[in-house]
């Protein structure tokens, strides 16, 4: 039927126009545009609530009108009856995988757009490609924060460069944010399952609510994240080529309620029950508890490294911080930038895919303006390794195999063999499996990935099919790095000779921001030098304080792979 063209004053109709984001999409297309709004859903006093709010909202009386409707039997004749240019859906349950209203919306050659952050979901849209073209329309999944938000930021941060290495995106809003039961089913429904991400440049499985950390979110200060699962986890190593790791993370601001949903995802973890979705009212009821604490202030921060166009090391950030309770919001101005540019022909291609590429970061940022909505960028070069910044003039006197391991031109891989030593202590086996340090063996293959960013590097070793990482980053302290291992952070000596580096012993260590005890550390014995090939060769051990034995120690040669 060809591309579609609107009306004078096109009508939008939003299914779930009553929720927390349906509502405020709502509120954005009457405040911000001159779309007709038609708000559809399944309840009728819900809907004449609503009306009454909008005919409130000064100049837009007679601009919307409500719609008695299930969204799951709907026909397409139904809805061509609307008149509507365009249906949004703001309901889900995108948990479902339930395409129906999708499919009933292309057949009624209409737009399509919805805020889905359901991962099955958005990979599976594509099935609706073909039908979406013969109708002439366009349908588009996930016109949120993630993909189309996050994806528009990274388009932006990565332009020009040669290679993404890293990319961490989070979520974390305000405590007093409202919770619609449709995002804490969202958020049970994978806590404790295993959910499959893209780490270390290959794909494996991570608990859901699991990998948790405590970060610094610009504007908002330290905030628990843990990974979450959402369409970001499938397309963003697929549209940017990331080699080394793509994560994304959501928090809660209350740490009772985010640790107590990692306790409780456990027996989830370890198959005692299949999933905490049954338990969605219970848990909102106990949030609902807290409500009155915390903040109203939430956000957002997507971080990739790589390595820019002259071949540094590059970290770019782009943060957003949502004040006094704007920040429900957020999930709908994708959407609402999205509706602007089908009305105005700048999306016209049919077909139906993910939401992503279709906007610019500015397009989207735009819709910020009527909002207590804020946010920046920054991007960090760098052409100098954490040796170098720690070393100084010294780093010139290490021999030339050793300067080439730590002298780094964007990401670099070394391969080589080594020989093992476990634990000899019951108590060192048990700290070893924890930190995933290597089993014992001789002849064991080697590959370190060393991933660079301004002021820090990600070192992930590898032992026989083993993996266990660390960062390392510079210090005040002259001659000493640091390195970080969870939540361990350990300042480290590094004394520089004629041949090599000898000792790294254990100069301080915390936990967090938690000082520890010095004589509690352990000892480090680290020693890099040439062996007689011309090879870096490294003799690592590591021993627990109070004599209680050996951690681990692997010792052998690593050589940069060229490839």
């Amino acid at each position: 039927m060809g591309n579609r063209v609107p009306e004078q004053v096109p009508r939008i109709l939003v299914v779930g126009g009553t929720g927390v984001f349906g509502w405020r999409l709502v509120i954005g297309l009457l405040r911000s545009t001159a779309f007709k709004v038609i708000i559809a859903g399944r309840d009728e006093s819900r809907l004449a609530t609503a009306l009454r709010h909008c005919d409130a909202i000064s100049g837009t009386t007679g601009r919307t009108s409500v719609l008695t409707m299930d969204a799951r039997q709907v026909t397409a004749d139904a809805l061509r009856a609307t008149g509507a240019f365009a249906v949004v859906d703001a309901a889900g349950p995108f948990q479902t995988n339930d395409r129906r209203l999708a499919e009933t919306v292309i057949a009624a050659g209409i737009h399509y757009v919805d805020l889905a952050d359901a991962r099955d979901f958005v990979a599976g849209f594509t099935a609706l490609d073909n039908a979406a073209k013969q109708a002439g329309v366009v349908a588009l999944t996930g016109a949120s924060s993630t993909p189309t938000l996050s994806n528009a930021v990274l388009d932006h941060l990565a332009t020009g460069w040669i290679s993404v290495d890293q990319v961490e995106i989070a979520i974390a809003p305000g405590n007093r944010a409202p919770r619609g039961l449709s995002v804490v089913r969202s958020i049970l429904s994978y806590a404790g399952r295993p959910v499959r991400v893209f780490i270390d440049g290959d794909w494996s499985t991570a608990p859901g609510w699991g990998m948790t950390v405590l970060r610094h979110m610009p504007g908002l200060g330290r905030r628990w994240l843990s990974l979450a699962e959402t369409p970001d986890l499938d397309i963003v190593p697929t549209r940017f080529a990331v080699r080394s790791s793509a994560i994304f993370r959501a928090g809660l601001e209350m740490p009772l309620l985010h640790l107590g949903l990692l306790a409780a995802s456990l027996p989830v973890r370890w198959r005692v029950v299949r999933s905490l979705t049954p338990l969605a009212r219970l848990f909102r009821w106990l949030a609902s508890l807290l409500e009155r604490f915390g903040t109203d202030r939430g956000g957002m921060t997507v971080e990739a490294t790589g390595t820019d166009q002259h071949g540094n090391p590059v970290t770019g950030i782009w943060s957003l911080v949502a004040e006094a309770g704007d920040g429900p919001f957020v999930p709908t101005l994708a959407t609402l930038a999205v509706l602007r540019a089908l009305a105005d022909g700048r999306i016209a291609r049919p077909g139906a895919s993910a939401c992503v590429g279709v906007l610019s970061l500015q397009e989207i940022e735009a819709e910020f303006a009527p909002h207590r909505i804020h946010s920046t960028i920054n991007i960090q070069h760098s052409s100098r390794s954490v040796y170098e910044c720690v070393l100084g003039d010294l780093f010139g006197q290490l021999p030339e195999p050793l300067r080439a391991m730590h002298c780094l031109n964007g990401k670099l891989i070394a391969r080589g063999m080594a020989q093992v030593d476990g634990a000899d202590r019951l108590i060192g086996r048990f700290i070893a499996a924890i930190f995933r340090f290597p089993s014992a063996g001789k002849g064991v293959p080697v590959t370190v990935e060393i991933t660079p960013s301004p002021g820090q590097e990600k070192w992930v070793r590898e032992f026989g099919g083993r993996r266990f990482g660390s960062v390392l980053s510079a210090t005040v302290i002259p001659n000493c790095l640091m390195e970080r291992f969870g939540l361990f952070r350990f300042i480290l000596d590094l004394p520089v000779g004629p041949q090599g580096v000898l000792g790294m012993p254990v100069r301080a260590w915390r936990l967090g921001l938690l000082p520890l005890p010095r004589w509690l550390a352990p000892v480090s014995i680290v020693t890099e030098d040439v062996d007689e090939h011309g090879r870096f060769r490294f003799d690592v051990e590591m021993r627990l304080p109070l004599g209680l034995g050996r951690l681990v120690r692997y010792r052998g040669w690593l050589v940069p792979d060229p490839r």
